[in-house]
């Protein structure tokens, strides 16, 4: 015999669960019993469907179909049809498959989910998608910092934070990763984190800086809920090379938007850190002249 005991076929615990789902402002445990699936779901205010997955996923509407209990917090679903309802602590849901949802008010949403979860996102399901990367930063921070103080800078930083993730939501883009004044981004659409970007450079301005940003197109690894890969790299790299108030794509971006209306003028080939070969690099022609907003 051994000290090891075997998993109790009748009580599991979501403390030891069978696989975890980690996306920005979600977290799933799932655990199987008598051969149902059975999900304890945290996601955080401000998390979205439309905003935070379906980047990742590519469908229009979420199309799982979901049956669960909330044990707190409120959210709201929005489905294809128009019908839109609320759902809070105690209801019992039946979420049909064709819908947007979002966390209402500050406080988590949590809720206990046992039909739907065979369907849902694993971490098989984003081993590799296909999105467009954006990457943005505040050019000279360093200096302004310096300039400005901690106080000031702090609050520049919440102003410039705030617009450029209300813009982001509207071009239905999601957020992978904030550090300082820099964002990582992620869309379903090239044209869209192109024209994001855009609305970006001008929002920022009237607060006294420039943003610089970079836009690439191709497969992204997701593991343990963390995006990486060659086209982050290669997005990371073309963002570096941007000056203030432009931006830059690589060509698969400019290949990808043919038709959309949106111009580009050649910025040369370079040499990316760390990637092979060297990338022909293009510049985005504002849509609206600088001054002119």
């Amino acid at each position: 015999m051994t000290d090891e005991q075997p998993p109790n076929p009748f009580v599991r615990k979501f403390s030891s669960p069978d696989e975890q789902i980690d996306l920005t402002g979600l977290h799933s445990e799932v655990i199987t019993i008598g051969g149902v699936k059975v999900s304890y779901d945290i996601q955080e205010p401000g998390w979205r469907w439309r905003t935070h997955v379906q980047p990742l996923v590519g469908t229009e509407w979420c199309e799982t179909h979901h049956v669960g209990v909330v044990l707190s917090g409120r959210m709201r679903i929005h489905l294809r049809d128009g019908t839109e309802f609320e759902a809070g602590p105690m209801d019992v849901v039946d979420i049909p498959a064709g819908h947007d949802a979002w966390v209402i008010g500050d406080d988590p949403f949590v809720r206990l989910t046992w039909g739907g979860v065979e369907g849902r996102l694993s971490p098989v399901d984003l081993d590799r998608v296909l999105v467009t990367v954006l990457f943005t930063d505040i050019v000279d921070s360093t200096s302004m910092a310096a300039s400005m103080g901690d106080r000031a800078w702090k609050q520049l930083l919440t102003d410039h934070h705030r617009r450029t993730r209300e813009l982001v939501e509207r071009f239905r883009g999601a957020e992978v990763d904030a550090v300082g004044d820099g964002f990582f981004f992620v869309f379903d659409s090239p044209a869209r984190a192109v024209r994001c970007a855009e609305a970006v450079v001008q929002a920022v301005r009237p607060l006294g800086i420039e943003i610089r940003a970079g836009a690439h197109t191709g497969e992204v690894e997701t593991v343990d809920g963390k995006a990486g890969g060659l086209a982050v790299v290669i997005g990371a790299r073309i963002g570096g090379l941007a000056g203030a108030s432009e931006i830059l794509v690589s060509g698969t971006v400019k290949d990808l938007t043919a038709g959309s209306g949106l111009r580009f003028e050649d910025a040369g080939e370079h040499e990316l850190k760390g990637v092979p070969d060297r990338w022909p690099l293009y510049r985005v022609v504002p849509s609206v002249p600088p001054g002119k907003e």
